[in-house]
């Protein structure tokens, strides 16, 4: 007859331990819908000079915002769908629960906020960002072709799946601190965002890759 194992066999519960830490540091990195406690605002800006790599906070926490382009000091501003771009904080503490040493501006995004579920709201939803700047969301999520250093470091990245981009319907002055308001809660459809670029994100998350 074979023989029960002791519950306290140290040999299995190292072998517990260590699957463990394995599937920790596989699962997908996702932030718990209840992580987003208000008020609404944006607590970093963040710009880069070139294209492709990590941002940095505005060194006065000041920039401004122009209308169908976006970020004024910034290389990812443009005459296109993705213009300004935003990460929660709550979903970088995501990433620093995993380990990484990533703080604001690291994986990309334009403005980094507290107290609002971006994920949660619909395309087309506008938002107001301190008292002129107006944005429509266009996408959420994003599929990247390359790897980051970040996704080798940690298993995966963050920013593909947490991060929203919006066009600028109103440009202005924007100051770290400001309030963000949902001014219109949107459809699910964004008319500046180009039909290949949804069918990107949704063939993706039809293979459990986003």
């Amino acid at each position: 007859m074979p023989q029960d194992h002791p519950t306290d066999n140290p040999i299995l519960n190292a072998a517990r331990r260590e699957l463990a830490e394995r599937a920790k540091a596989t699962a997908p990195l996702c932030t718990a819908n209840d992580a987003y406690n208000g008020p609404a605002r944006i607590v970093s800006i963040n710009t880069s000079a070139h294209k492709g790599t990590r941002k940095s906070p505005v060194a006065d926490g000041h920039d401004t915002v122009i209308e169908q382009f976006g970020l004024a000091s910034d290389a990812h501003a443009g005459h296109w769908h993705r213009q300004v771009s935003f990460l929660a904080a709550e979903s970088i503490q995501t990433a620093q629960a995993r380990g990484l040493d990533v703080h604001e501006g690291d994986f990309g995004e334009n403005f980094t906020t507290r107290g609002i579920n971006l994920l949660s709201l619909p395309l087309g939803t506008q938002l107001k960002l301190g008292s002129e700047v107006l944005v429509e969301i266009s996408q959420i999520g994003k599929v990247c072709h390359t790897r980051c250093a970040i996704y080798y470091l940690a298993g995966d990245c963050i920013f593909p799946h947490e991060g929203v981009f919006g066009v600028v319907l109103k440009g202005g002055e924007v100051y770290a601190g400001d309030d963000i308001q949902v001014i219109k809660l949107g459809d699910g459809t964004c008319s500046f965002t180009p039909a290949e670029a949804l069918e990107e994100i949704e063939r993706a998350r039809q293979k459990g890759t986003l």
